[in-house]
């Protein structure tokens, strides 16, 4: 995730695939949306803040979408905040129960909330906010019978600059693995499980120190979600999937050029997508596909990318 105003706030979000058992599970190799009716195939919410969720739901529903990740980002309920925390406090149990039912109306599921909240924030008093704000997106995933939630764990640049980046500090990490162990304390509260997104410009910045973060907060319930796009830069496909795969409930699919900061579209970069279709088989068939960086005027497309490779994948077994 960049942290100049380009991933979150220049994010588009995306349609998700989710392949149960490649190869051996049918799954629509159809390259129209529409036609997928797929109870797997998923959109991120983040870039749709031009409609409300009802107008999202039928959007969405039209084109075969059943199921969404919200990032509280639409017209109605726009509380996302990117780095930091946002006062959620309107959203009380009953507006909740009306968010999820307007999704649920068109038999659309939520699969998982968006909370890309600050954990490792110098101040202690920031963090314990952020992780208070994390927690009220907790009560608000039990609301609409959500508990699942995905974040990164956050950016921070010193004022003064130079030197070791603060997320690679040694103090750093003994402090966000007590982060990581306090917040999975406090989702066992909700039934939750939380989904860690590495990012090679960040704390989490390859899937080797993602997995031995995971495996230092050693919970159930702290779990990742592979962006591969996130990780070209440092990690070969390959690479990835053997250092996550026990741990992977999710896959972000958008796209990213070699060498190249900002993120793309599915396809408009050097990801290899019919390897990450082949990979996610192997590794982590139960975890769902979400495309990112579209919007309502190239979802279609970015889903295209997505179910050719997988008819690709269904039909030469590589």
């Amino acid at each position: 995730m960049n942290i100049q105003l380009t991933r979150r706030e220049a994010l588009m979000a995306g349609a998700a695939a989710a392949l149960p058992v490649l190869g051996a599970t049918a799954l629509t190799s159809s390259a129209n949306p529409a036609e997928a009716q797929s109870p797997k195939v998923g959109v991120s919410t983040l870039g749709f803040n031009g409609h409300t969720n009802a107008e999202l739901a039928k959007e969405l529903a039209a084109n075969g979408i059943r199921t969404v990740q919200l990032f509280l980002s639409q017209k109605d309920s726009n509380y996302w905040v990117y780095n930091g925390r946002n006062d959620v406090s309107a959203l009380d149990a009953q507006r909740c129960k009306e968010i999820a039912g307007a999704y649920a109306s068109e038999g659309i599921t939520i699969h998982s909330i968006g909370v890309y909240t600050n954990l490792i924030h110098p101040d202690k008093g920031e963090r314990k906010a952020n992780m208070d704000y994390f927690e009220a997106m907790f009560r608000i995933g039990e609301a609409m019978n959500v508990h699942t939630f995905i974040t990164e764990a956050g950016h921070f640049e010193p004022p003064d600059g130079g030197g070791v980046p603060h997320h690679f500090q040694e103090d750093v990490w003994t402090q966000m693995v007590d982060t990581g162990k306090e917040l999975v304390k406090r989702a066992e509260s909700y039934d939750a499980k939380v989904l860690f997104e590495p990012f090679y410009r960040g704390f989490l910045a390859s899937a080797k120190r993602t997995r031995l973060f995971l495996e230092a907060v050693d919970s159930p319930r702290a779990r990742a979600l592979l962006d591969p796009a996130n990780l070209i830069e440092i990690n070969d496909l390959e690479e990835m999937f053997a250092q996550l795969a026990p741990f992977i409930d999710c896959l972000h699919a958008k796209d990213r050029k070699l060498h190249v900061d900002r993120g793309v579209a599915a396809g408009q970069g050097d990801l290899d997508y019919v390897q990450f279709v082949a990979l996610a088989a192997k590794y982590a068939p139960h975890a769902p596909f979400i495309l990112e960086y579209v919007g309502i005027a190239d979802y279609k497309q970015a889903l295209e990318v997505l179910y050719n490779a997988i008819s690709k994948y269904e039909s030469t077994g590589v």
